[in-house]
């Protein structure tokens, strides 16, 4: 019996602790969209668009690397990265504006285990963000990714590291050709 009414209780705890967490987003999104403006609309958010397509990937030699779809999500709040390489990785990222502190956001998963949390923003034409994390021997490693349309319509990616923060090394770079 006792067994059966804990059950119970967190049963109870969880539908009430649901019914608050709702009521509390329904309010934020209203307060959120008081002026009547639709969220996610302001210019910032719009500055990652030009890697939204559904795109073929090339290394510098030309030679195909894999595919990768973007797409805008959550209402133009958030745009998905859905990535497919040719050796067999897969992996998928969030990227979103944080206007609380002015800054891009990406979180990149991988079916390798690889967890990459970057932040920055567009500057000089180009959207940079940077973050770092334990490499494979313990020591940190700091991560900067460079996308950058070009004037052919196509997207350049270059992925760089270092430990030492003086020395990068490109670890990727890449073309995104817009798939027909």
């Amino acid at each position: 019996m006792k067994t059966a009414q804990t059950t119970l209780g967190r049963r109870l705890s969880l539908l009430f602790l649901s019914i608050a967490l709702g009521a509390f987003c329904a309010g934020f999104a209203q307060a959120q969209q008081g002026d009547g403006t639709p969220p996610c609309s302001g210019e910032k958010y719009r500055l990652f668009d030009f890697w939204v397509g559904d795109w073929d990937v090339f290394d510098t030699e030309g030679t195909s690397v894999g595919r990768n779809r973007i797409e805008s999500i959550l209402g133009g709040c958030a745009i998905q990265e859905n990535w497919t390489g040719g050796g067999g990785s897969i992996g998928h990222s969030f990227n979103i504006y944080d206007a609380a502190n002015d800054k891009w956001h990406q979180t990149w998963v991988d079916n390798r285990g690889l967890l990459l949390e970057l932040d920055g923003g567009f500057r000089d034409g180009k959207m940079v963000l940077e973050g770092k994390r334990p490499g494979p021997d313990g020591k940190l490693v700091h991560h900067r990714i460079t996308w950058q349309a070009t004037g052919e319509g196509h997207v350049k990616q270059r992925w760089e590291t270092t430990t030492d923060g003086s020395n990068w090394n490109a670890i990727f770079e890449g073309v995104y050709k817009k798939r027909s």
